[in-house]
């Protein structure tokens, strides 16, 4: 545990490194209304937290900046969620939902680019696989005598269409049959468990119900994860070393890696990974801010920040907070 100054002078340190990407001297610290302390006394105090693994002095000359540890402190140290975020940048999230509207996918493009615009780092929208989600309604529509179009709405907000072709005619009467016994049968299902599933034979519909099932899991198959990426230009500048960024880009075009990371963050309650707590060596450099989104109180996707380990963590976690907020009643409300 650290003392009160210890704790000032190390949060005006992380917040001074964040704000200037230099190595902050003692007299920096100093002359901060929030620490009020001799230059001396800030030094001496800046040699312990270094010895105790929250800064690093990488030249002899040079200030002290933090390390993985120091950054975690000053994290766990935040207020609430949503303190941080500007007036400015409450009103662009609330007039973006407010104006929101069309189908799912571009809903959650746009939102990557708002989000990566509103943190001025790289933003990731996933969202969840439509086999680990339920079924939330389901509806058949006649097209022709020979011809119905089965429609699925997923508890994460994806659409699923899949045009049925039929051997023999059927009347109006029959396809609100089979609509009753798929919405009986299945709402509330995850789609694996549709395979399995048959209606009673002697029930009227039960063969186009049948169809449209096996039509609608077979929709569901050719649909992975939606993974929507925006800020590739923003992460860049955010580093030195080119290599850096390569390396960073390129594991954010691996969309595997990129999904079961944030699914394993957001299952370990973590709401930001700091350097190595990202589990993936080539991120050491980057921390990530991450948060749920859901329909109806179900978990739908995954929102997340990436940006360099010096980044505003008040502001990013604010941003990604309200953001998650807005998307799931949006989307709940639909």
């Amino acid at each position: 545990m650290l003392d009160d100054r210890k704790s000032a002078i190390l949060r005006a340190v992380v917040q001074q490194y964040i704000s200037t990407a230099q190595p902050v001297g003692s007299s920096t610290v100093a002359a901060r209304h929030d620490v009020a302390v001799s230059s001396a006394t800030v030094r001496n105090d800046m040699t312990v937290l270094e010895r105790e693994g929250y800064l690093v002095q990488p030249h002899t000359s040079a200030g002290r900046i933090p390390t993985e540890k120091g950054y975690r402190f000053f994290v766990d140290g935040l207020g609430g969620a949503g303190e941080g975020l500007s007036p400015t940048n409450v009103r662009r999230v609330r007039d973006f939902f407010t104006a929101a509207h069309g189908e799912l996918e571009q809903m959650l493009k746009d939102t990557t680019h708002l989000l990566a615009s509103l943190t001025d780092n790289a933003a990731v929208v996933v969202g969840e696989q439509p086999e680990a989600a339920t079924l939330r309604s389901v509806q058949l529509v006649d097209l022709s005598p020979r011809t119905v179009l089965a429609v699925v709405v997923l508890s994460n907000g994806v659409v699923l269409k899949r045009t049925v072709e039929l051997a023999a005619d059927v009347d109006r009467a029959e396809v609100d049959d089979a609509t009753a016994l798929l919405a009986t049968g299945l709402v509330g299902r995850s789609l694996h468990e549709v395979t399995g599933w048959s209606a009673p034979a002697e029930a009227a519909g039960a063969s186009l119900a049948g169809a449209a099932a096996g039509a609608l899991y077979d929709a569901a198959q050719g649909e992975g994860a939606q993974v929507f990426f925006d800020g590739a230009s923003r992460i860049a500048g955010s580093f030195d070393a080119r290599e850096t960024v390569a390396r960073v880009l390129g594991i954010l075009e691996q969309q595997f890696v990129v999904v079961t990371l944030l699914k394993d963050l957001v299952d370990q309650g973590m709401t930001v990974a700091i350097g190595s707590e990202t589990g993936i060596d080539t991120l050491a450099e980057c921390s990530l801010v991450v948060a749920p989104y859901g329909v109806g109180g179900e978990v739908a996707g995954t929102i997340a920040v990436l940006g360099p380990t010096r980044m505003d963590y008040s502001e990013t976690l604010s941003a990604v907070a309200m953001v998650s907020q807005r998307l799931s009643r949006m989307l709940t409300e639909g």
